[in-house]
């Protein structure tokens, strides 16, 4: 099996997403401190469309784009980029550069560019853009931030609340599993165990569970001895109510009627519709997304203008 398996994308974009305020604390202390965290941050998805759009890259790079305000009321961008390649990426500063003063052109807002380093490269720490010709000059520096590290600081995320000590480890130990999938077994059960011993709430038990089920892939066989488990733990533990496992089959249920939603809209409107708009359309697990995408059901003009909303 091979590392294509692993899903670091949708875990990370989801994380940040969810917990948007605990990944600046987390890693850009100095931002986090910045922001007033009284006015709520807007997450900014379709404007971050308009600036990868036409983006040719092949590499899997997860982007967030949120618009905050700061403690003197100056409203600003924060583009976070998460790198989860494993191998040197040599056009990775430009691309820093280019959706940096692509988010600053759209509404000409002040952009706060971050990168989060997932790759096993230890020497690639990129942290700015820039050139220096005949007189005119261009530089762009950027914070990094490098998971590697946090090898040296296990004991320090085993013991940390915060939910990106969590997706830290499950992050390294999918990506030092690769080759032996029996002991990323024993790894993701001991992560979703520690859900329960570290006193998270059941909501948060829930989220954190996602994010490490979703990375860390294994084969049919795995994964049904870790669920076997994860059931046995579950009733030895009394625990109340929705239990992870169900609270996915709801989650599920409903990704499942809104997608099957909106493909029946757009049929009703427009009768026919491509094969591969559908495929998109069943691909997105995000329900929020869906929730958007079914009310543009309702007024959208034609297929074209819906496809590029997917």
């Amino acid at each position: 099996m091979s590392e294509i398996t692993a899903n670091y994308d949708e875990p990370w974009k989801e994380a940040i997403g969810e917990y948007f305020d605990y990944f600046l604390d987390f890693f850009f202390l100095d931002v986090y401190n910045l922001i007033d965290w009284s006015k709520k941050p807007v997450s900014l998805d379709k404007e971050l469309q308009k600036i990868t759009a036409d983006s040719n890259d092949s590499k899997r790079l997860v982007d967030k784009l949120f618009k905050v305000w700061l403690k003197d009321n100056q409203e600003v961008w924060i583009l976070v980029h998460i790198e989860v390649q494993s191998q040197y990426d040599i056009d990775f500063n430009e691309r820093m550069f280019i959706y940096h003063y692509r988010a600053f052109d759209l509404y000409r807002k002040p952009v706060i560019s971050l990168a989060i380093l997932g790759d096993e490269k230890e020497k690639w720490r990129p942290s700015n853009y820039g050139y220096d010709l005949g007189g005119c000059q261009l530089n762009l520096n950027f914070p990094t931030i490098k998971l590697l590290d946090y090898q040296e600081k296990w004991s320090e995320l085993e013991a940390n609340l915060n939910p990106f000590a969590m997706m830290i480890m499950a992050h390294l130990k999918t990506k030092a599993t690769i080759s032996n999938l029996t002991q990323r077994e024993q790894w993701k059960w001991l992560f979703i165990r520690s859900l329960y011993e570290k006193g998270y709430s059941k909501l948060e038990i829930v989220k954190l569970f996602k994010f490490i089920d979703l990375m860390m892939s294994l084969p049919k066989e795995l994964q049904q001895s870790l669920n076997l488990k994860i059931i046995k733990y579950e009733e030895e533990r009394k625990m109340p109510l929705i239990s992870p496992f169900e609270q996915m089959a709801m989650e599920k249920g409903i990704q499942q009627n809104l997608q099957n939603n909106i493909v029946s809209i757009l049929q009703k409107r427009f009768e026919v519709i491509p094969s591969e708009l559908i495929d998109k359309i069943n691909n997105i697990n995000d329900i929020q997304e869906l929730q958007k995408l079914l009310l543009e059901t309702i007024s959208v003009n034609s297929i074209a203008d819906f496809e590029s909303l997917v």
